[in-house]
């Protein structure tokens, strides 16, 4: 990992840290908890993923601490964090053992709906939207080019038993 995104992943898991030692305030992120993939039901134009978990953690304040975890059809693993708010503002990605750090910026469009875009340089590479359906046990995460345009893939995740 190069020294400055071991510093930023640093400063990170410190505010992470931080945060916990608060009183917890509500994000009224309806994505909280643990969401595995569904495969069956999701679509996807290039190759599938074998497997990914997102958990989405309320740190207080607002703030998520959001790890996604994806074991890739070869069969790699890879982890990316993020730790923000939904407030529009660009936010560091942080994959692991990644050469370049990007950003994520979030809001919500209503109460179960959260749209966001990626950046990289200044520049939208691709956007999101996610919606938690009314039940709160699936989230379609719909995947969108740097126009905002749908890009054909859609996942299909599963809330977990036992998490809020």
């Amino acid at each position: 990992m190069k020294a400055p995104t071991a510093l930023v992943v640093c400063l990170i898991l410190g505010v992470a840290f931080l945060t916990t030692q608060t009183i917890s305030g509500q994000t009224g992120d309806p994505r909280l908890g643990t969401w595995k993939l569904n495969l069956a039901k999701s679509k996807f134009t290039g190759i599938a993923p074998r497997e990914q978990t997102r958990v989405y953690e309320d740190r207080g304040g607002g703030i998520v601490f959001y790890t996604q975890t994806t074991t890739t059809a070869t069969g790699a693993t890879t982890v990316t964090l993020v730790l923000f708010k939904l407030d529009g503002k660009e936010y560091p990605q942080l994959p692991r053992s990644a050469e370049t750090t990007t950003t994520v910026a979030q809001k919500r469009i209503d109460a179960h709906t959260i749209e966001g875009t990626i950046n990289a340089d200044g520049n939208v590479t691709a956007g999101f939207t996610q919606v938690v359906s009314a039940d709160g046990k699936t989230l379609t995460y719909t995947n969108k080019d740097a126009k905002g345009q749908p890009t054909g893939t859609v996942q299909v995740f599963d809330k977990q038993s036992g998490t809020p």
